[in-house]
């Protein structure tokens, strides 16, 4: 069966948490669990990177304006990381030129990366930091489940991520009146300290 499917997945999750998806992937080939996994992402350098990474955006993820800083520094991290780990997967497989799967792969992982940063500008226009746990943990969770459901079902996986990724955008859409007041207070923000100073 082709890999598009997992590649897809592994770009749409790498756009959410890019850590994550090389963690988990690394794992579940490590333990022997899924033999699609390229031996790359099973290295114990790659897992240790990736696991201390992970516990990084654990904590910083889940605070108020840290995380959409997070965000904007990985606004070129995620993409690439989705690009990587789908030419591996590609080069692995053999279904596909390792050059589309990366486009694609980094496609996908820069879109779905712009929904979850929209989404978190829209959030952190709420004065209480419990709706910023709650949508760290949600994603986490999301990208873990659908990530082990593309390793042994990679079709379902792919509409489940295709669906999320639409119905992100159509949401990100929706809340660009809350993104656009988060941009203007961060601008007066920065105003007020450039005259305080």
């Amino acid at each position: 069966m082709s890999a598009l499917p997992l590649i897809f997945t592994a770009g749409w999750a790498s756009g959410v948490n890019a850590y994550a998806v090389v963690l988990l992937l690394g794992l579940l080939g490590r333990f022997g669990v899924a033999d699609s996994v390229p031996d790359a992402l099973q290295r114990t350098d790659v897992l240790i990177a990736a696991a201390v990474l992970f516990a990084i955006e654990a904590v910083a993820d889940k605070i108020p304006y840290l995380d959409s800083f997070w965000d904007v520094l990985h606004t070129v991290v995620r993409p690439a990381s989705g690009a990587v780990v789908a030419a591996l997967i590609a080069g692995q497989d053999g279904s596909l030129p390792e050059l589309a799967a990366g486009a694609l792969g980094g496609i996908t992982a820069l879109v779905s990366h712009l929904v979850k940063a929209g989404t978190r500008m829209a959030i952190n226009t709420s004065p209480e930091p419990a709706s910023n746990i709650v949508m760290s943990t949600a994603e986490d969770s999301a990208v873990a489940g659908i990530v082990t459901l593309a390793v042994f079902h990679p079709l379902p996986a792919a509409l489940v991520a295709g669906t999320l990724l639409v119905l992100g955008v159509v949401l990100v859409l929706f809340l660009a009146t809350r993104i656009r007041r988060y941009l203007r207070r961060r601008r007066e923000r920065r105003a007020q300290r450039a005259v305080a100073t």
